[in-house]
């Protein structure tokens, strides 16, 4: 266990190194989480950096980018024009969510990879168009879920892989933040469903959980039923205020699913399985601490160093490694369909107050 866990952090994943060269990266759409935590994370890492940032004015992307030791910031319609399109290799597109899909589509008629936050689209229609918009240009596209990257995340899942744990059984994951309080506008664009999509609570949140539990168990929802309600009216124009699942996974694991955009800030995932437990927690903002049960033994792993940028460099890093290597990519665009997916699931589910059956 001490070899293990002195080794914990390491990146199995990694195929190349600093001799491959590098990515050189456009940021679009300039928020807090692209500007404090993406930007910086990409100037840490081994294989890549920024060369352009993309903004709603010229005048803005100018100013961070001279703020940031940023080559060039174009607009938006700079970007769609195809101006600086020689000084960058790839994308990342941080913007609401309906917005992802012109971007990634601009990108791909430049014949740049897409790395693409998540949730990838708005609908299920739009993130369909997106991938294959993609695959027709033949670029590269990545959904952007950091946890795939996190030590913690992929050590649990080695475990789970090994046996630790004997055969899933449960899930439980919770993720909630007072959104409110972090960004007091009512008026913002996570709780305006023409921006994102089909709600808030598990677009934004609720989404770690599951698509966590996907990527740990290597195993597919097959039903779900799921409870919805907003109460107070700055929830109004969306229905997941707090929100609920019960989903079923291949081999009859059991899950349940709860998150809210309007409550303490706490993020979970707990896997039970019949000789022992994985819990992470914290899970999902920018910190994750592991507990390890089996028997009469229980181990904590926690890494201090690791918070959002760190994973966030990582995620960059594999995204790179990929590229550099001509290597596969996972969570690619069909992936990241597969959430859109559940989540279009889980609001039929509220709507109807029924399970709804699930074929990924």
């Amino acid at each position: 266990m001490r070899e293990w866990i002195d080794t914990y952090d390491e990146r199995t994943w990694q195929t190349t190194n600093e001799e491959s060269g590098t990515v050189r990266y456009a940021l679009i759409g300039l928020g807090w989480w692209t500007i404090d935590v993406a930007l910086p994370a990409i100037e840490s890492s081994d294989l890549g950096e920024v060369t352009v940032l993309v903004s709603s004015s010229s005048e803005k992307a100018d100013r961070l980018a001279a703020e940031n030791d940023v080559s060039r910031g174009l607009s938006y319609d700079e970007f769609h024009d195809g101006d600086a399109a020689d000084r960058y290799d790839a994308v990342y597109i941080g913007t609401p969510n309906a917005y992802h899909l012109e971007y990634a589509a601009t990108a791909a008629s430049l014949d740049k990879a897409v790395l693409c936050e998540k949730p990838m689209e708005a609908t299920v229609e739009r993130a369909t168009e997106l991938v294959e918009t993609c695959e027709r240009a033949d670029v590269p596209l990545m959904v952007a879920y950091r946890m795939h990257t996190e030590p913690a995340v992929q050590r649990a899942r080695e475990l789970i892989e090994d046996g630790f744990i004997g055969e899933p059984v449960s899930v439980y994951g919770h993720n909630s933040q007072p959104l409110l309080e972090m960004i007091p506008d009512p008026d913002q664009w996570r709780l305006d469903p023409d921006l994102s999509g089909y709600g808030t609570s598990v677009m934004d949140l609720g989404i770690y959980s599951i698509n966590t539990t996907r990527y740990l168990l290597q195993r597919e929802p097959v039903s779900v039923r799921s409870n919805m309600i907003s109460a107070h009216e700055a929830f109004d124009a969306v229905p997941d205020e707090r929100a609920s699942s019960l989903f079923v996974f291949e081999d009859d694991i059991q899950m349940i699913s709860t998150a809210s955009q309007h409550a303490h800030e706490d993020t979970e995932l707990k896997i039970t399985g019949t000789e022992g437990q994985i819990t992470l927690q914290p899970a999902f903002h920018g910190e994750c601490s592991m507990d390890l049960s089996r028997g009469d033994v229980s181990v904590s792993v926690e890494h201090e160093t690791f918070d959002a940028e760190a994973e966030m460099r990582e995620e960059f890093d594999y995204f790179a490694d990929r590229l550099l290597g001509e290597r596969e990519i996972y969570p690619d665009g069909h992936h990241g369909l597969g959430d859109m997916r559940i989540i279009e699931a889980l609001h039929e589910s509220a709507d109807r107050g029924d399970v709804v059956t699930l074929d990924l």
